[in-house]
């Protein structure tokens, strides 16, 4: 019945007062302008607009199709706005998930500045895909995926963004503290403190001590940064954790870093995606800072 077209039709009859100058205003033809409002003054049997002189004056019908033009067109009008700035990088919400817990501050770094360079762009990050992150990205609940662990399928990429070392994390009093490196055996006697993750995903474990075959003697979980490091700190326990993020936290109390083995643990965070997709620029740009943050 009534389409967009017919609003602004009456709209810009109302606006401009004569058939010619209305049909000027949308590039149509007075002929085409007049015969699509006739087809609607057929399918509603009212009369539209009468015609006074050179001017064209709205009816009580017309004038209610004008209220209506004026409340959905600018809508209409703003829609596409949005959807330029979206088809251009403008605008948008970028919805990230989350495999690494102590990445979570690094990310702040690095969405601070992005922020600014897009303000109509909201950021969602989503912290609860913890090693499920890979089903979340192919059903298309987040849009990028942070990792140190990709796991390779059809469909999906993975972009490098910064490398780190995984270090052992005591306090300044504790007996490992002034040695360069630990070998696996120095762990035998300790409570080794790390995120509530699997086992088989944590580096400590799948990287260090799993294939030397050794153990330790406690291993309990703990969801929250600082509160990890404030158990180290009271030397109730050990951690292993980024590199860049001890040297962050040494700032604050006294804890230190120790290489794993003589040769370290060396990891790298990923960007997931999904392939076959065109990324806004907004996207780009998260990835250049991400890749950039120094870390």
């Amino acid at each position: 019945m009534i389409e967009r077209h017919h609003l602004e039709i009456i709209r810009a009859v109302n606006q401009q007062g004569t058939l010619t100058e209305a049909a000027n205003f949308l590039y149509l033809s007075q002929s085409a302008l007049s015969h699509s409002i006739k087809k609607l003054e057929q399918k509603l049997a009212v009369q539209l607009w009468i015609k006074d002189g050179r001017k064209l004056q709205l009816t009580e019908s017309g004038r209610r199709i004008l209220n209506l033009a004026n409340r959905l067109l600018p809508q209409f009008e703003h829609a596409e706005l949005e959807i330029q700035d979206i088809a251009a990088g403008q605008r948008g919400t970028l919805r990230i998930g989350m495999e690494c817990s102590p990445c979570f501050q690094w990310l702040l770094k690095v969405v601070a500045p992005f922020l600014k360079q897009y303000p109509d762009v909201d950021v969602d990050i989503r912290k609860e895909f913890q090693f499920g992150g890979l089903g979340a990205l192919l059903s298309y609940d987040i849009d990028l995926l942070i990792t140190p662990d990709p796991l390779h399928k059809s469909g999906l990429q993975y972009i490098p963004v910064f490398e780190y070392e995984q270090v052992l994390v005591v306090s300044n009093q504790h007996r490992l503290a002034n040695q360069q490196w630990i070998n696996v055996n120095d762990l035998a006697d300790e409570t080794l403190l790390t995120y509530p993750i699997e086992i088989s995903r944590l580096d400590i474990f799948n990287e260090f001590i799993t294939p030397a075959g050794a153990s330790i003697k406690k291993h309990k979980t703990i969801e929250n940064t600082e509160i990890m490091l404030q158990m180290v700190n009271a030397n109730r326990g050990v951690a292993a954790l980024p590199l860049w993020l001890v040297n962050e936290f040494q700032q604050q109390m006294p804890i230190k870093a120790v290489r794993l083995g003589k040769s370290g643990v060396h990891k790298c965070i990923y960007v997931g995606l999904r392939s076959s997709e065109q990324r806004p620029a907004y996207l780009e740009q998260l990835i250049h800072l991400a890749k950039t943050s120094g870390k």
